[in-house]
């Protein structure tokens, strides 16, 4: 039995210990936020805070996670950060068909969890790893500054 904390909650499950974070969270967990997307950790549509790290969920084995704490896109607005970067993306209208968004909040909140007052630079090479197949980038460096902005 694999145990695994998600959003505040004890889980166990009867996986094998190399399955991957995102079919625990979606197939055993129901938590249907996090996306596939490419299954390789090249989009970032399934990324996910493992001990408050953007984890890529889709190459990270369940025995990883094992006795830290996970967080989903269904938790990350109970957190001051999470809260002011979903905000901040319905201000700017970032998404468009929505997909990879899951993924974009939960690695923008992880930087500004690190860097209150990001550069485009700083935005650039945390977000760099996600893919916007709409093209929303520039929306989303503005939504990252304004959510920076609200924070400080």
């Amino acid at each position: 039995m694999t145990r695994l904390n998600i959003n505040g909650r004890e889980f166990q499950f009867d996986i094998a210990d190399d399955t991957p974070v995102l079919w625990a969270l979606r197939d055993s967990a129901g938590l249907t936020g996090t996306k596939f997307g490419c299954g390789m950790a090249m989009c970032g549509a399934c990324t996910v805070h493992i001990d408050g790290q953007a984890t890529r969920a889709c190459i990270t084995p369940v025995s990883a996670a094992v006795g830290k704490k996970i967080v989903t896109i269904e938790a990350i607005g109970n957190e001051r950060i999470g809260k002011a970067v979903q905000a901040a993306w319905v201000k700017h209208d970032v998404a468009q068909c929505g997909y990879c968004q899951s993924g974009q909040i939960m690695s923008a909140t992880a930087l500004l969890k690190d860097k209150r007052k990001p550069s485009d630079a700083d935005i650039d090479a945390a977000m760099a790893g996600n893919v916007c197949r709409c093209g929303t980038y520039q929306r989303i460096r503005a939504a990252i500054h304004d959510a920076a902005q609200a924070l400080a």
